[in-house]
C-alpha cells in the first residue's frame, strides 16, 4: 500500500478533518516505499525510529509525531536528527492526536476504560472534542484502594492517588495523558473518581476540597493503548505487517 493510500485509509477511520488539534494529523513525512509493515508507537522519539529501522518497517504510526504549534519551526537539532533517519531509511511517518483520544472504538480514552474493565462507556456530554472526557461504571462499588491497586496491575507501575474522601467508587471519568485540567468537568460529572495521566499542583487542592478521587497514572502509560488498538485494527483490515513497540517513559 503507498502512503496517499494509507493516510486515506486512517483519515476515513479516524476523521482528523472534524477535529481542531495542536499539529497535524495523518502523514507527516512522506516516502516512496510500498508500506509492508508498520511499527506503531506512542511517540516518534529516536529509540521508536531506531527499532523501526531495526525491524525493518516501511512506516511508523504514533500517537505524538512532530511539528507542534507551540514548537520552533526551524528543523535542527533533535528534530533534524530524526528527519534525518526517517528519510535516509525511506520511511514514512504517520501521526494521529486528538482523534485518536476520542475515537470510540479504539481511542486512547475508550481503551483505557476498557483495560480498566469498566463499563456503560460515554463521551461527557457538552465538551468538545466529543470524546475527550469519557465517562464509565465500575462493575460494582470499589474502593479506592482497590482501585488504585487495579490500575497499578494493569498499567504494570505506581499510579499517583489523592483520596476526596471517604466513599466508594461507582462512577468514574477518563481523560487520558495530559488531561489533569479536565478534572472540574469530571465534577461536574458527578462521578467518584477522574483517571489522567499527568497532575499539576492544583489538582490536588481540587480533589481533596471538592470531594472527588484522582489518580494520576503517567502520560506514556494511559497512552499506549490507543494506538496499540489502532495497529491491530490495521493489521486485521489490510494486507499490512503492524508491529507494536513500547519505548518505556516514566512520566
Amino acid at each position: 500500500m503507498q502512503t496517499k493510500k494509507l493516510e486515506q485509509l486512517l483519515n476515513q477511520w479516524l476523521s482528523p478533518e472534524i477535529i481542531s488539534d495542536y499539529c497535524p494529523n495523518g502523514l507527516q513525512l512522506d516516502s516512496e516505499k510500498t508500506i509492508e509493515k508498520v511499527v506503531t508507537g506512542v511517540s516518534a522519539t529516536q529509540a521508536l525510529i531506531d527499532s523501526a529501522i531495526a525491524l525493518k518497517a516501511d512506516a511508523i504510526l504514533v500517537h505524538h509525531g512532530y511539528f507542534w504549534k507551540s514548537e520552533p519551526a526551524q528543523i535542527v537539532g533533535m528534530k533534524y536528527q530524526r528527519l534525518k533517519k526517517l528519510i535516509k531509511n525511506d520511511i514514512s511517518l504517520f501521526a494521529y492526536h486528538l482523534p485518536l483520544d476520542v475515537h470510540p472504538e479504539f481511542g486512547n480514552n475508550v481503551q483505557l476504560a476498557k483495560l480498566f474493565e469498566l463499563e456503560v462507556i460515554d463521551p461527557v456530554e457538552g465538551i468538545k472534542p466529543k470524546g475527550i472526557l469519557m465517562q464509565a461504571e465500575t462493575k460494582s462499588a470499589t474502593a479506592l484502594a482497590d482501585f488504585a491497586s487495579l490500575v497499578e496491575r494493569k498499567l504494570a507501575r505506581k499510579p499517583l492517588v489523592i483520596s476526596g474522601g471517604d466513599f466508594l467508587i461507582n462512577k468514574v471519568a477518563i481523560c487520558t495523558g495530559g488531561g489533569q485540567s479536565f478534572i472540574e468537568h469530571a465534577l461536574a460529572a458527578g462521578v467518584d473518581l477522574f483517571i489522567t495521566g499527568e497532575v499539576s499542583e492544583q489538582t490536588v487542592h481540587v480533589a481533596t476540597e471538592m470531594g472527588i478521587h484522582f489518580i494520576a497514572a503517567g502520560h506514556h502509560a494511559t497512552e499506549r493503548y490507543g494506538i496499540k488498538a489502532l495497529g491491530e485494527y490495521l493489521a486485521a483490515n489490510t494486507d499490512i505487517q503492524v508491529e507494536f513497540v513500547d519505548i518505556d517513559n516514566p512520566a
